[in-house]
């Protein structure tokens, strides 16, 4: 009873990390705590805006999913320096559902990716993410940050349509490029211009050895950090000074926002759309593999932020995808769309000195605060700047740096980077990283089906020779084939040579390459040609007995397959002895069937 309390207790515990971190809180802590949650929450309000609207959102959305995840990380985070909500990747992937739909898609799709992403921590799926590995992700990623660039293209230029993927945009673009605005442009430029400033100022070293160093050198961070708020601030200020002196803005602007706080409803099972009732299987349907796809980046990224975050600590994959599941589901009772970690903003986390993921508290009590008073002033945010925050903040997600390593390291890596680039571009984000993984999957799969292979003549000290094999992987159905046909060519060009497959590479086997072993040792029996087994596993040795070959020979070591040789070469020449007696006493009736298992071949040849 005792110990079954004991698991229980280090169970909660597990899934509860506040239990642990809430007994050593200090005030200390409490202040640093508070800094960093407002600073993030500074990040993070012209952000959920803009990425509201890049996932084809009214921006209201994009605060409605920017606290409910700073709560739910408090109790269940892992790591004290993610900070949930909306993403660049995550609202992208929204929009490609919301598309000529309506709301009510994007907080379905929140709370199934949090149904799925449930279920994979109950079943421990989360090795599923395994699967993508860094050379996918380098080009899932840089594509998704030139996909979101170029979106944002029409806000920069002041335009208005509608358009769906990169090329659409692009060919959108050029075709109603006549139609900027000058204003707009103009804004624009200045934006990034100061943004990417702002991000490099923090970098900047002055006054040094001066005792106002360290004060100057965290004002400039903090001036760098809050870049966003102050570039969204400052352009509202300019554009609602137009409005209340009775001059038009020469911006377009965002538009009124809806006030207060969302509604606490269930998710959308069902929703009407072009005055018709679309009922949640159809909507189920009309979602298709996001369902799944979305989910899984999410997790993709969030275990990656951690991982980066952890300082060499590990991290329970599990738990986080567990936390991320009960954001996701919570948040789409409060009109969310998908959410994960994002690093951007973790990283402002981390540089605020956060020691606890207390932090969120803050963050979340100040979008609430945003949501309840701030949402009129937020109509007078130009487009033009929020798309120049999307841009400033994805441009640096293109790895374009890691082609170079990856070329040395192994140019293979090269080609599924690409692939998933240029068809995540073309076809979808979805679709993309689905062939890319596919792609790479071949490449993993290739060395199965066509393994290496040295063939080598050895001649011992005895003087007996034999034909060395050795595979270079493992006995699995796509390279057996080829193992077996290599082996077989090997031993018809010298009959009078034992083969010998040496086996220290090849740690597992499946019935198919069982059944094809036992076929090609058949095939060296029919033509009375040794074939032995070397180094075998133990776990091989189980799988190809299981398939019925149990007259294989096999041996631990050299020298016991060398003594082996040796034996076999007596016995031939006894052989070849009594087959000298046989013909020079042909008329005598000589039986020698007693003699062993040369004398047994040597009576077929007789009779023959």
């Amino acid at each position: 009873m005792a110990g079954t309390k004991l698991k229980v207790y280090k169970f909660i515990r597990r899934r509860l990390p506040i239990l642990q971190w809430a007994r050593e809180y200090t005030l200390q802590k409490f202040v640093c705590d508070t800094i960093a949650g407002i600073t993030v929450a500074l990040t993070v309000m012209p952000q959920a805006l803009a990425y509201a609207t890049l996932g084809g959102l009214e921006p209201q959305y994009g605060l409605y999913s920017s606290f409910v995840g700073c709560f739910v990380y408090i109790f269940f985070g892992n790591c004290k320096d993610i900070t949930i909500g909306p993403t660049a990747l995550m609202s992208l992937m929204t929009y490609q559902q919301v598309l000529n739909r309506n709301p009510d898609y994007a907080v379905l799709l929140c709370f199934l990716s949090g149904v799925v992403q449930l279920l994979m921590a109950v079943l421990n799926l989360g090795i599923l993410v395994d699967f993508i590995s860094i050379p996918v992700t380098v080009g899932f990623t840089s594509a998704t940050s030139v996909i979101i660039a170029v979106s944002q293209f029409k806000g920069l230029l002041g335009l208005s349509f509608s358009s769906s993927g990169f090329l659409d945009t692009l060919v959108k673009v050029y075709e109603n490029i006549h139609d900027s605005r000058a204003s707009d442009c103009i804004l624009s430029v200045i934006c990034v211009t100061v943004l990417i400033a702002l991000k490099k100022m923090k970098d900047v070293k002055i006054f040094k050895g001066s005792r106002h160093e360290k004060f100057i050198s965290r004002t400039l961070w903090l001036i760098s950090t809050a870049r966003n708020a102050l570039v969204v601030i400052t352009c509202s200020v300019i554009a609602y000074c137009y409005e209340s002196s009775g001059t038009s803005s020469p911006f377009l602007l965002t538009g009124s926002i809806k006030p207060g706080l969302p509604s606490f409803q269930v998710p959308p099972f069902e929703t009407t759309l072009h005055n018709k009732t679309i009922p949640f299987a159809d909507m189920f349907t009309d979602l298709g593999s996001s369902v799944f796809l979305v989910p899984i980046i999410a997790v993709l990224g969030n275990v990656a932020i951690a991982k980066a975050f952890a300082a060499g600590q590990g991290i329970d994959a599990t738990q986080e995808l567990f936390t991320l599941s009960l954001a996701n589901m919570f948040g789409s009772f409060f009109s969310s769309m998908p959410v994960t970690g994002s690093f951007s903003r973790s990283a402002v986390n981390h540089a605020s000195g956060v020691q606890t993921q207390l932090g969120g508290l803050y963050t979340g009590i100040l979008v609430i605060l945003a949501l309840s008073f701030l949402t009129p002033y937020f109509a007078f945010i130009p487009k033009s700047s929020l798309a120049a925050v999307i841009i400033c903040a994805v441009i640096f997600m293109i790895e374009y740096e890691i082609v170079k390593p990856m070329w040395r390291s192994n140019k293979k890596d090269i080609i599924p980077t690409f692939a998933t680039f240029i068809l995540c571009l073309i076809v979808g984000v979805e679709y993309g990283i689905l062939l890319g993984v596919g792609i790479n999957m071949i490449f993993i799969l290739y060395p199965s089906a066509r393994p290496s292979i040295t063939l080598r003549n050895v001649i011992t000290a005895d003087g007996l020779e034999y034909i060395l094999i050795t595979p270079g992987s493992s006995l699995y159905f796509p390279g057996i084939e080829f193992i077996k046909s290599n082996i077989g060519k090997a031993g018809l060009k010298s009959l009078h040579l034992p083969v010998v497959v040496d086996c220290r590479h090849i740690l597992g086997a499946d019935f198919t390459a069982a059944k094809g072993i036992a076929a090609l040792m058949k095939e060296f029996f029919s033509r009375k040609q040794s074939l032995y087994f070397l180094n075998l596993h133990d776990d091989v040795i189980g799988v190809l007995k299981g398939a019925a070959v149990d007259d294989f020979r096999h041996f631990n070591s050299t020298e016991e397959l060398e003594n082996s040789l040796k034996s076999h070469r007596f016995e031939n020449n006894e052989t070849s002895h009594l087959l000298l007696d046989v013909e020079t006493h042909k008329d005598r009736d000589l039986d020698l069937h007693s003699v062993g298992n040369g004398t047994a071949v040597l009576n077929h040849r007789r009779i023959n």
